[in-house]
């Protein structure tokens, strides 16, 4: 990596005139958002908003960080057009998150969806699981249809790299899948829907922590343990975190980057801790802070959790700067984030 010295220009949130000039050509969640969201986390969401499209239209960069079962809550509907549009630069998401989106794409009608989930017993769990479904909250998963499905074609790309005495990163193997359009004869949604679909055919930067925690992340390493595939074919994590220092530094000039984060967890922790490494492991100089920080979480403060830390904590870590514009909305991520991009978006 090369040394990089660029000063840290700090984002501006627009001011009034800048907000009636984007509202006149917004569409009605836009419209309703800008009349009804004025205070409390309602007025947070859409300050956030309204700086995170003044980043973009600055000419700066926006990564995304997806924790939580967020591709199964079907954000592609809108987090899909946010990356054919330019408005998200790369993501940072669990391996959960990589691979869910891709089983909504080709199981869809196959999921089955619990509306009494709060009510469920253990044994009608189990009934659950003798179905072959696996729950996440109110939605449970079809594993033949989904994680099998999946399974049998990641299966034929691992080992072909093999063969080939190749080396990729996980969503690299996701990217080929899609590319490859083998996985068409299966959709049962619209792709446009698909936020991976739409990464892979931008080959979106994306950065995939603990993957091994996923299911297909298990699923290769019970391979491995079969000595049927070496476990070195799979790009790690430090490499993960490597690529991630060499893309900061090429792409921090002003105005900066941005994130945006939902959830908490190791989707975030992972790619904030560039910067800091950058400064303080480095010891590279003027390479600027995150030029602005949303989170979107539940998680609470008080019981030391870093998830729920507020944004001035990150200060303290070299994160974060005084100037930096910071948001945290504490509320459900499923309902936040459509908002958010739909702003962006001008919807």
């Amino acid at each position: 990596m090369q040394q990089a010295h660029i000063e840290a220009e700090p984002l501006t949130i627009p001011q009034a005139d800048n907000v009636v000039e984007h509202a006149l050509a917004r569409g009605p969640v836009s419209r309703f958002m800008e009349k009804h969201f004025l205070h409390f986390n309602a007025a947070t969401l859409v300050e956030a908003a309204r700086a995170y499209e003044d980043l973009i239209e600055r000419g700066g960069k926006m990564l995304v960080a997806l924790a939580g079962a967020m591709s199964t809550a079907e954000l592609g509907k809108s987090l899909a057009e946010m990356i054919r549009q330019n408005k998200v630069h790369i993501i940072s998401c669990t391996g959960a998150n990589l691979e869910e989106d891709v089983m909504n794409l080709v199981a869809h009608s196959h999921y089955k969806r619990i509306p009494n989930w709060r009510d469920l017993t253990p044994e009608q769990e189990h009934e659950l699981l003798t179905h072959h479904y696996n729950r996440v909250t109110d939605t449970c998963i079809p594993e033949e249809e989904a994680f099998r499905r999946l399974q049998y074609h990641l299966e034929r790309v691992w080992r072909r790299a093999q063969q080939e005495g190749k080396r990729y990163f996980p969503h690299e193997y996701l990217y080929q899948l899609i590319l490859s359009g083998e996985l068409e004869q299966y959709y049962e949604i619209d792709p446009q829907d698909s936020w991976m679909v739409a990464a892979a055919e931008k080959n979106l930067p994306i950065v995939v922590p603990g993957w091994e925690d996923s299911t297909t992340g298990n699923i290769f390493a019970s391979y491995v343990l079969r000595g049927e595939l070496r476990a070195d074919i799979v790009k790690s994590g430090i490499e993960y975190m490597t690529w991630l220092a060499d893309w900061y530094v090429a792409n921090c000039q002003p105005p900066g980057i941005g994130f945006f984060q939902i959830g908490g967890g190791i989707a975030g922790d992972f790619p904030i801790c560039v910067v800091p490494m950058l400064h303080q492991d480095l010891g590279y100089t003027n390479i600027p802070l995150w030029s602005y920080f949303c989170q979107i979480s539940d998680s609470t403060t008080s019981y030391g959790s870093y998830s729920g830390a507020v944004p001035n904590e990150k200060i303290t870590w070299g994160k974060l700067g005084v100037e930096t514009p910071k948001f945290i909305i504490e509320s459900d991520a499923t309902i936040v984030a459509p908002l958010i991009f739909a702003w962006v978006l001008g919807w």
